[in-house]
C-alpha cells in the first residue's frame, strides 16, 4: 500500500528540515511504502528555495500568496497517488514516529479513518485557552454527530483515500478539521482514535492558528449540522 504523506507549509524554514528527517525515517506497517507531498503555500521566508535541496519529494508551489492550509491539503489530497493519506504538519508539535500506530489499523482493515488523539497520549505545552478551545470543539463535535472522541481538532488524521474520494471538501484555511469530520460523520464513517504525542508550540515559535479560527471550526461543525 502506498501512503501519501501530505504536508502543507507556508513559513516553515527553521523546522522543516527536522520534520522532513522524521519522516522519511518513520516506520510504516509492513507492505506500506511512503509518498511524500509538500504544499508549499505561498512561503515567503525561505522554504521555497530549501525544498529544491531534498530528493524524494513531490513538491508542489501553488501560488505566490498565501491562502490557507485546507487549500494547501486540499491540492495535495487531488495529487496524491496513495492508498491512504495521512496529514503532517510542517513544524515540531507532532511526531511521525506515530505514523505505525495511526496507519496500522487502516492497514489491518479495522478503521477507514483514525485519528491521533492528543489528550490520550502524552502532551506538553499546549497553552489553556487551547486547551479550552479543543475541549469546546471535540464536545460540539460529540453532541452534534453523536460521536465519542477525545480530540476533534488534532491535526494528525489518516484516511483510507477511497473513502476520502467519497466528499467533497471546500475549506480554505483551518477549518479542514472540522470540515472532514462532519462530512465523514454525516456519510456514516466512524473515527477511530490512538494515542499520539504532542509537543505544543506558541505564536512566537511560528504557530499561525488564532482565536478566530476557533470560533470558524465551531461554526464549521454547526453548519454542516444543520
Amino acid at each position: 500500500m502506498i501512503v501519501s504523506i501530505i504536508i502543507p507549509v507556508y513559513n516553515e524554514f527553521h523546522t522543516l528540515p527536522q520534520v522532513l528527517d522524521r519522516v522519511f525515517a518513520a516506520p510504516l506497517p509492513g507492505g506500506c511504502t511512503k509518498e511524500i507531498i509538500i504544499v508549499d503555500d505561498g512561503s515567503t521566508d525561505g522554504t521555497t528555495h530549501l525544498l529544491k535541496s531534498y530528493a524524494g519529494l513531490t513538491v508542489c508551489h501553488h501560488s505566490v500568496l498565501n491562502f490557507g492550509k485546507g487549500t494547501a491539503i486540499r491540492i495535495g489530497l487531488n495529487i496524491a497517488k496513495g492508498d491512504i493519506a495521512i496529514i503532517q504538519d510542517g513544524d515540531l508539535e507532532y511526531d511521525p514516529n506515530d505514523y505505525l500506530k495511526i496507519l496500522t489499523p487502516i492497514v489491518e482493515g479495522a478503521a477507514d479513518v483514525v485519528y491521533g488523539s492528543r489528550f490520550r497520549g502524552e502532551m506538553s505545552g499546549m497553552a489553556w485557552k487551547n486547551w479550552v478551545a479543543n475541549k469546546i470543539l471535540t464536545g460540539a463535535a460529540n453532541l452534534l454527530y453523536g460521536i465519542r472522541i477525545t480530540d476533534e481538532a488534532t491535526a494528525y488524521k489518516a484516511f483510507r483515500m477511497s473513502v476520502l474520494r467519497t466528499i467533497r471538501l471546500s475549506c480554505r484555511r483551518f477549518e479542514f478539521c472540522p470540515e472532514v469530520t462532519a462530512k465523514l460523520c454525516r456519510a456514516g464513517y466512524a473515527i477511530h482514535e490512538v494515542p499520539i504525542s504532542y509537543n505544543a508550540r506558541g505564536i512566537a515559535d511560528g504557530k499561525k492558528i488564532r482565536a478566530r479560527d476557533g470560533f470558524e471550526a465551531l461554526w464549521t461543525l454547526v453548519r454542516y449540522r444543520l
